[in-house]
Formats: structure tokens, sequence, C-alpha cells
């Protein structure tokens, strides 16, 4: 397993975790993405952990904090082994005060996110969205109690807008409190809008990236192409979350280039999609899901190689998009602004 520094921290983290909202499957959004129960989630925990995964990603809305409760069963007796991020923000319950940033709910949240894992420390803990509501200096303010009590190890933002990530930071700065070292966002080939804003504020902030849905909430599998109608996964089963929808005449061209380097390299589509993010400026890790053990052997072997820069030029090009304003203005002032990547 290849292990990349986290942003600025001293934290060394796996280039691939194991994302476990599959495990439960409380609900009906969370059935799409998967219903593992503990029998199967000990299998995949174990074989991940077996081949250097030892990054384990999840929230306490997932499944209602049933793939928390899992996830803790299967690492017990090996908690020594495995890093455990987690997620609050989005709400617990119908009362008020059981959602968002404010002191009163993370302090509980952690507190019971806690329990759930079977656990007295969270490695990285992420607030899931930006609550507006709440002032900054006291969402800071509580993660650095919590940070300094020991209860959490590190801190992060996750599917936070460019200003809201550099407010906080400031915010940090400011009164001395816990720093965000790491962002978790959704990052794939179809879907590059991440290169626009936040990785520049990574790279200059120095914070990791944390990706999710590398594979475009199941569009870069392999299972839909030109002439194939989807009979398995999140997109077949009406799972819509992970993103806008994205046009076939946009997909189909970066799926005929994947399937056409995988042919070459006599490996899958997905593994070349992953190995594409892996090697993208700011990205420390990639979260894998797995349905099943086998599905996550398939994907493992994806370190053992490296695109090379013609592959990747091949990749950048058909998956290329005209960015939003005002970053299609500063495409033309690169020799003072220039980009991690090629917008």
């Amino acid at each position: 397993m290849e292990y990349r520094q986290l942003g600025k921290s001293g934290l060394m983290v796996p280039a691939l975790s194991l994302g476990t909202a599959t495990f439960g499957g409380s609900g009906a959004f969370f059935e799409r993405w998967g219903t593992t129960q503990q029998a199967e989630a000990q299998r995949i925990v174990d074989i991940a952990l077996d081949h250097g995964v030892s990054l384990f990603d999840t929230a306490d809305i997932y499944s209602g904090g049933l793939s928390e409760e899992i996830l803790g069963q299967a690492l017990r007796g090996k908690r020594d082994q495995a890093l455990i991020a987690t997620k609050g923000t989005f709400s617990m319950g119908a009362h008020p005060n059981q959602v968002g940033s404010s002191r009163h709910h993370i302090v509980r949240a952690v507190e019971a996110s806690l329990r759930r894992l079977q656990t007295d420390n969270i490695d990285l803990y992420f607030m899931h969205g930006f609550d507006a509501l709440t002032p900054v200096e006291e969402t800071l303010g509580a993660l650095d109690d919590l940070v300094s009590s020991g209860k959490i190890s590190y801190i992060g933002a996750s599917n936070f807008s460019g200003w809201q990530v550099m407010k906080a930071l400031a915010t940090s700065e400011r009164y001395g409190l816990a720093r965000y070292v790491v962002y978790q966002g959704s990052y794939s080939l179809v879907g590059r809008d991440y290169e626009w804003e936040l990785m520049p504020l990574a790279l200059d902030q120095g914070l990791g990236t944390m990706v999710w849905s590398p594979l475009g909430s199941g569009r870069l599998t392999g299972k839909i192409r030109r002439g194939l109608t989807p009979t398995e996964g999140r997109i077949a089963q009406g799972g819509t979350h992970d993103g806008p929808p994205v046009d076939n005449a946009a997909l189909y061209p970066i799926v005929d280039v994947l399937e056409e380097i995988a042919r070459e390299r006599d490996t899958t589509i997905p593994q070349v999609a992953l190995n594409w993010v892996l090697s993208r400026p700011t990205v420390a890790n990639v979260i894998i899901g797995a349905r099943n053990a086998e599905q996550l052997t398939q994907n493992l072997d994806l370190l053992n190689w490296k695109l090379s820069a013609e592959e990747i030029s091949r990749l950048d090009a058909v998956s290329h998009r005209e960015p939003i304003y005002p970053y299609w203005h500063q495409k033309g002032f690169d020799q003072r602004n220039p980009k991690p990547t090629t917008w």
C-alpha cells in the first residue's frame, strides 16, 4: 500500500480508503447504495486491512448511524490497525438542535459516533456540510475543544464552497484554533469542477484531498456504455444524489477512452478511472466503496501501476469541460494565475 501525507499534517494515510456508506442499507436512499450487513462487512473490513486499506470512511447520517455501528463492530480487536474518518452536521433527528454545526450538536454528535464506533478517538472528523446559521468561531471552538480532549485527532471539511473553507482557515489562524487539514469532495472524470477553485485553494493552503465518488456515482464502472442499459448499481436503482445528471453525449466518449486504455493495459475500466484520480494534484486518498468482498478485491490491484503522461493527457482531453465564470476568464491569465491542471 502506498501512503501519502495528509496535507500539511503529520498524518500518513493509505492512498485508498474504504467507504462504508453501503454498510447497513437502512432507508430507501442508502438501500440504493448497498445493504451490506455485519457478516459481509466483517469480510470486507478484514480483506481491506490485509491489503493495507486501513482508513475507513463513514458518517453518522449513513443509515442513521447503522454504518458506524457495523464498522465499529467489525473493527473490534483491530482498532490499532485502522484509521477512522466520520462526519457530522446533517440531521440526526426531528429536534432543531439535532442538525448543524453548533457546539450543542457537534459535541453530542461526536459522543454518539464514539459510542457507535466503539472507540475513544476519531482519527479524522469532518463537518459534512457548511452551516451558515452557526458562527464559524463557534464550530471551530467546539472542534478545538474536542481535539484538545483527545476525542478527535484531525478535522476536515466536506462539501464546502471555497470561500467557506477559506473563512474557516482564517478563523483558525486568527484565534489559534484547530485547523482543517483535509477536504473531502466529489471528483472524477465526469465531475472535474473540483479543479476550478477548491484544488487551487488546497494547494495554496496545504490541504489534503480525500475524494468521494471517484467513479462518478457508478457511471465509470463500465456498466454504462454505448448501447448498454445498466441493470445493477445505484444508477440502475434510481440513485441520483451523487451529483447532477451526466449527459450520455459527454459520458460515452470518456468511457470509450477508459475502455481503450483498460484493453491496452489488460486491466479494468474502474481501475483506469481510479488511477487517473490518484494522479491528480492534492489528492492524498481516494475512497472506494464495495457492496461485497469480491467488488473490493477487483480494485485493489490499481496501485501496482500508474498511468503514463500520454494516457493522462488522453483522459484529460476527453473529459474537458469549459469552466463557469470567473474561471473561464482566469484561463487567459495563466502566466500570473497558474492552474494545477489544464482547464
